[in-house]
């Protein structure tokens, strides 16, 4: 039965909506999903593996009263975008904990929410999305520069300062607030679930580290999660490796700076050739939901090639569809006979790795019939025959397509091996099933080493300046850094 996902009720949730297809895409995230007493859960939900993203999405028109007074107006609209939300929050936690089986897509409770959820392990975020105080922070204050809410985090009690658009945060029970301006700039610049979910456990990782973080909007975090850099573990990361530190304050305009650099400028042009790995899964998830998806693959139990595939982070898709770029325009032969092309390729994660196979068979034939078939029993011996020449890999993913150099239309098949338990049964089969086709036989086939980074060509990402502890912290209140609140003003 297909599946038809709610597209959001309000505006601001559809637009939420449509981000969160591109982040976790189509298959993993539901708008408006239902309890069992018939109510909301949250306005969107997002599940891969045991990550649950809870999104919270609120607009208040408190500030639309121009001649108001803005300390009236600032605590009306912290109540009921970020309080209120809060302690809605924290119910849902506790119902996905208690009822993870008992989630809905429709309010008549006829449509059970699709994506299992682990009974253990679970890792849920709370993500609120305040809209409706954007313009008015920007006529607050004429140093303002985009018109985000600044936050503070602390695991002491609350400063109580009252401070119009400065929202002091509970360390202890992590909740993510966004706002309507960077909303979209985090799920854009974090448009995978690895890359999103990393930052979020980075984020969560720092607020245990320190006392209190404080910062002028949440692309300024993310500019200097984005300029941390630890080369050892090979992630990045938000604060400082000087353990004699306590508090981290960011300044305002650290993301505008930041995105003028040429360091990201040359990550977002070296990241665009990554929409070809996207719109492979876009598309088979997609045929998921409308189930016209074909074959064996459990994809919405996770135990699909796409949902590994979903796997990879930003920068390594980017790496894949330089590949298969390479791979598709380097095809043999000139269209008149039968051709075949075969990639091993990488994965971001050790015991993983993908096999591309094209194939050309300007035959006339019965394409479903008989040389689709053709095609995925060649697929499934290459990625055998892979884990034999490449005894390590405990994954092998293929993916078969006809060459797209010689044909106009396509179809996509793609095969999870799961082979951590290769018997030798296994590998006299498949060494037997390649003994007429002779994958990676050839004295043709060649291997190169690469080398990968998030950003390109920039070795060192550490450029930003920390405020020392004997300074005067930038609020303007004369104490030192280490005895002062950091709060920057807005």
């Amino acid at each position: 039965m297909a599946i038809e996902k709610s597209t959001g009720y309000t505006e601001t949730e559809r637009k939420l909506a449509k981000l969160c297809d591109t982040t976790f895409l189509k298959l993993w995230s539901y708008p408006n999903p239902y309890k069992k007493d018939t109510k909301e859960l949250c306005d969107l939900i997002a599940v891969f593996e045991n990550k649950i993203f809870l999104f919270f999405d609120r607009e208040s028109r408190k500030f639309d009263n121009l001649e108001g007074d803005i300390n009236v107006q600032w605590k009306r609209w912290h109540k009921n975008a970020i309080e209120n939300q809060i302690r809605t929050a924290e119910g849902a936690r506790r119902y996905i904990l208690e009822n993870s089986d008992k989630i809905y897509l429709d309010s008549s409770k006829t449509i059970p929410f699709p994506i299992p959820i682990p009974s253990e392990n679970l890792i849920i975020y709370n993500i609120i999305i305040a809209h409706g105080a954007a313009e008015a922070c920007l006529r607050f204050s004429p140093e303002n520069l985009n018109g985000s809410l600044a936050i503070t985090y602390s695991k002491n009690e609350k400063l109580n300062l009252n401070f119009p658009f400065l929202v002091e945060l509970d360390s202890n029970k992590p909740v993510h607030v966004f706002d309507t301006v960077n909303l979209e700039i985090i799920l854009k610049e974090l448009d995978t679930v690895y890359d999103f979910s990393k930052y979020l456990s980075e984020k969560e990782k720092a607020l245990k580290n320190y006392d209190c973080i404080t910062y002028c909007g949440e692309e300024d975090l993310l500019a200097n999660y984005f300029q941390n850099f630890d080369s050892e573990n090979q992630k990045h990361f938000i604060g400082t490796k000087d353990k004699s530190v306590n508090i981290i304050a960011i300044s305002e305009g650290a993301w505008n700076s930041f995105e003028n650099s040429s360091t990201y400028k040359q990550r977002k042009e070296a990241n665009k050739i990554s929409v070809l790995w996207d719109n492979l899964l876009q598309y088979t998830t997609q045929n998921a939901l409308d189930n016209t998806l074909k074959g064996n693959g459990n994809i919405f139990k996770g135990e699909s090639a796409i949902c590994e595939m979903a796997k990879e982070p930003r920068f390594f898709r980017r790496t894949l569809s330089e590949l298969m770029t390479r791979a598709i325009e380097g095809f043999p032969g000139d269209g008149t006979t039968l051709m075949r092309n075969l990639s091993i390729m990488p994965s971001y994660y050790k015991d993983k790795v993908y096999v591309f196979l094209q194939l050309h068979d300007p035959r006339d034939k019965d394409y479903d019939n008989e040389y689709r078939p053709k095609r995925q029993a060649l697929l499934e011996i290459a990625c055998g025959v892979t884990k034999n020449k490449f005894p390590e890999y405990e994954k092998i993913i293929g993916i078969g397509i006809d060459a797209p150099k010689f044909t106009q239309t396509n179809s996509e098949d793609f095969i999870l091996l799961n082979a951590k338990d290769w018997s030798e049964e296994d590998i006299l089969y498949y060494s037997d099933q390649n003994k007429n086709i002779n994958f990676l036989e050839t004295k043709k086939m060649t291997r190169e080493m690469l080398t990968i980074r998030d950003f390109p060509n920039n070795a060192n990402m550490s450029n930003r300046r920390r405020i020392g502890r004997n300074e005067q912290c930038p609020c303007g209140s004369g104490k030192k850094y280490k005895r002062c609140c950091i709060i920057f003003k807005k």
